[in-house]
């Protein structure tokens, strides 16, 4: 087994600046990838850059995922500076305004769908018409250990989406894998990124339970009785874009401590 060695390849990561893109970011970096982020604060996008002190190898595009424009731009500004795109990670995701079924409004319901789902659409269809002239690509979605069950309440706009995220890949994996394209995703447990901070309190508040419940809740449902990291989704995530994963395409990979058993 070696070293796994990613120079000369491009990869652009939604949502990189914090949590769970920018941990994959920076194992690319250090894999030797040239990569791309984007994210809605350009403040957050430029600390980013420099915290990750690769200013030659790394660019920070703003933009909004909801938004087709934001997130077809991100791909084509990745391909100007960097002349390609091998690796796609969708990573930005998330929802807001939980409640049960019966009082889940509409737009809750049609931000979730942009964020999770239709993001990932317009990136992925972006990326593989420049994928296809070389024959070769990794696109990896982040999915969620919700998008493989159902048991937690007011997060139905959530669990749907993520679970049609996983369908989306297993049919890019299907219509792509004899172009040299794998398309794969990684469903983490929870991670405590500043998404869960910033979105965790409400979706507690909806279930009756403090935030520190609801993170344990989550530790007391995985085997190993803990939260997952950043660097255990990311650690997976350099193993499937790079050439030593190229035999896996269409799987959903649970990072999960187990929860999912």
């Amino acid at each position: 087994m070696t070293d796994i060695d990613l120079n000369g390849k491009v990869a652009a990561i939604t949502g990189g600046s914090r949590g769970i893109g920018r941990g994959i970011a920076e194992c690319f970096l250090r894999a030797g990838a040239d990569i791309a982020i984007n994210g809605r604060s350009q403040d957050k996008g430029d600390q980013a850059i420099a915290e990750m002190a690769a200013p030659e190898n790394s660019l920070f595009i703003p933009g909004d995922v909801t938004r087709q424009s934001d997130t077809q731009n991100f791909i084509d500004q990745t391909i100007e500076r960097f002349g390609r795109v091998d690796i796609l990670v969708n990573n930005a995701g998330g929802s807001s305004g939980f409640a049960s079924v019966a009082e889940l409004s509409d737009d809750a319901w049609s931000e979730a769908a942009d964020w999770i789902l239709n993001s990932a659409f317009w990136a992925t269809r972006r990326a593989l018409q420049d994928m296809q002239k070389r024959q070769w690509g990794r696109i990896l979605n982040i999915s969620s250990v919700e998008g493989r069950q159902a048991n937690k309440a007011n997060v139905s706009h959530y669990i749907t989406f993520k679970h049609a995220l996983n369908g989306f890949t297993k049919a890019v994996a299907f219509e792509y894998g004899a172009q040299g394209i794998t398309c794969n995703a990684i469903s983490p447990g929870a991670v405590e990124t500043d998404l869960m901070k910033n979105t965790g309190p409400e979706a507690a508040e909806s279930m009756g339970l403090t935030y520190e419940e609801f993170l344990d809740s989550y530790a007391q449902d995985a085997a190993t009785k803990k939260l997952n990291t950043v660097e255990e989704v990311a650690g997976l995530a350099l193993f499937l874009v790079s050439d030593l994963g190229a035999g896996i395409t269409g799987a959903i990979m649970p990072v999960d401590g187990g929860t999912a058993l």
